[in-house]
């Protein structure tokens, strides 16, 4: 190579590969999108309708309300508790929507609209685009959750008080342990939520449907969960991603139980970089056509 040859070799004076597509940039783009302010509203909304609703359990009807009535007295019994059954009622279903939704629609929503060969012709390194599109669909995931648990804290304290985190797995915590298990359960579930993220953002570059590839993750993870119930197959369950989906649990026990939880991070982990390495193998290799 000739002194004072550009390192790549055809591109135009000043050409940085790593500069293009910023992070901001994408960012700011992907919060512009209606389906984004939609997930991230909900997540505030919903800590809002729960507690609407507790307000019309009088309590004088006994008949039928069984758990779901001590369910409803454990919740409303301080914002700390608030806050973790809002977490409990969400954890199976709605976070797993919502990662999916972020990591699933965030590369084939751009090949069903026809601007993704555009994007890779500005030129943005296709390495490059997955990264960056994979960062900010994990950080809105991120802040989802937060906005989720936090709105509950906040709305759970001022009408409930900050009182003692209490569990039927240990005894009462104090409200500053109390607020450091939940933030554990919290960080232990978005640990988990990677697998749903890692096979969304599978699905959404293998696929140019966003339908598909954000209902495809949620049904394989639903898939998984039934599975794990099937005692039959033994062993097995054990290398199902969903199988220590409720090893949080642990976080919450008097002594705090953390085996269950280790597993279930390494196999959150695992799963979800093989799946991301899956791909940005694909798509590094594909033809893009739309």
């Amino acid at each position: 190579m000739m002194a004072g040859t550009s390192p790549t070799a055809g591109a135009a004076a000043g050409y940085r590969p790593s500069a293009t597509l910023p992070f901001g940039a994408e960012f700011r783009r992907q919060a512009s999108r209606r389906r984004t302010q939609l997930a991230l509203g909900f997540m505030v909304l919903l800590p809002l309708i729960i507690l609407i609703a507790f307000q019309f359990d009088t309590g004088d009807d006994d008949n039928g309300r069984g758990e779901f009535g001590s369910l409803v007295e454990f919740a409303t019994s301080g914002g700390l508790n608030f806050t973790l059954f809002t977490i409990f009622v969400s954890a199976s279903f709605l976070m797993v929507v919502v990662v999916a939704l972020f990591c699933g629609d965030t590369v084939a929503s751009e090949a069903s609209w026809g601007s993704l060969r555009y994007l890779l012709a500005v030129p943005v390194p296709r390495a490059r685009l997955l990264t960056v599109k994979l960062v900010v669909a994990l950080v809105y995931s991120a802040l989802a959750l937060v906005l989720l648990a936090g709105t509950a804290l906040l709305i759970g304290t001022l009408r409930y008080g900050w009182e003692p985190l209490r569990s039927t797995v240990a005894a009462q915590l104090e409200p500053g342990e109390g607020l450091l298990r939940l933030l554990g359960v919290l960080g232990y579930l978005a640990v988990v939520l990677l697998v749903v993220a890692g096979l969304a953002f599978l699905l959404s570059v293998v696929t140019d449907a966003a339908l598909g590839a954000v209902g495809g993750a949620v049904l394989l993870w639903i898939l998984s969960g039934i599975l794990d119930q099937i005692t039959a197959l033994g062993a097995v369950r054990a290398f199902l991603p969903t199988h220590y989906s409720t090893a949080w649990l642990g976080l919450l026990s008097t002594p705090v139980q953390t085996d269950d939880v280790v597993r279930g991070a390494i196999s959150a982990i695992s799963y979800a970089t093989l799946f991301w390495g899956l791909a940005f193998w694909r798509f590094t290799r594909k033809d893009i056509t739309s």
